[in-house]
């Protein structure tokens, strides 16, 4: 057998010294301890042919010069991750799930009757999770008479350039829902949260249809990079 066998093999994190393990490094200091390269490279496990599980986490965390580390990763889907040397279909998949899960946890304190008193807070709860979006996706928040949340659902996923907002499938989710009023929210991939002349006419047309059915528009939001636009404090409603 080839001396040098070892170097064509995908190498684990067993072949790094103990003390720099990521297993046992979580297991002596806790999560919090650990980078986000060692956290990454304990869900892929291995890497390719002649690189360590840590080594494909790097290269994961700055595949996009654009957006490095987290921001970037989470903007990837899985057809994206599989360019990368050592991630094939389920890790890839894997990968896409645990970005999934994240966003979807930070959206666990706002609970059912979660009162939105605010824009800010009704923004932060969609803040985390189309961050990283490359697709624009338009969100239905339901209230019910007090401004506490019954309910929400995503109504479409767009382009990258628009994402067609429909009054009669607004109402019909809302009116499906209970909902007294509504908060409309979708995101620009983009970042910017300049409202283009489609979000600022739709938004006059959903508030009308609203008027008609006694179910109050309350806001519709605008989310960026980690900021949003309330087209309601700019005066468009």
């Amino acid at each position: 057998m080839p001396q040098n066998i070892k170097n064509t093999q995908a190498l684990t994190m067993k072949d790094l010294p103990k003390e720099e393990r990521p297993y046992e490094r979580l297991e002596k200091y806790g999560a919090g301890a650990l980078s986000d390269a060692e956290l990454l490279a304990i869900i892929i496990r291995s890497g390719a042919q002649g690189r360590k599980a840590i080594d494909t986490a790097y290269a994961l965390l700055n595949i996009d010069e654009r957006y490095p580390g987290l921001e970037g990763l989470v903007r990837l889907r899985a057809d994206s991750l599989k360019k990368i040397s050592g991630i094939g279909r389920v890790k890839a998949i894997q990968i896409e799930a645990v970005c999934e899960l994240a966003g979807r946890i930070s959206r666990i304190p706002f609970s059912r009757g979660q009162i939105l008193e605010s824009p800010s807070k009704a923004a932060s709860y969609y803040m985390t999770s189309m961050r990283g979006l490359t697709q624009e996706e338009l969100h239905i928040m339901m209230l019910d008479t007090g401004g506490a949340l019954i309910g929400e659902q995503r109504l479409t996923v767009g382009t990258v350039n628009a994402s067609l907002i429909d009054p009669r499938d607004i109402f019909i989710c809302a009116l499906r829902g209970g909902a007294v009023s509504i908060i409309l929210v979708h995101n620009h991939p983009s970042g910017s949260l300049t409202p283009s002349r489609q979000d600022i006419e739709s938004t006059r047309r959903v508030c009308e249809a609203g008027k008609l059915l006694g179910i109050e528009l309350f806001d519709h939001l605008i989310i960026g990079n980690m900021n949003y636009l309330s087209l309601r404090e700019a005066g468009y409603i």
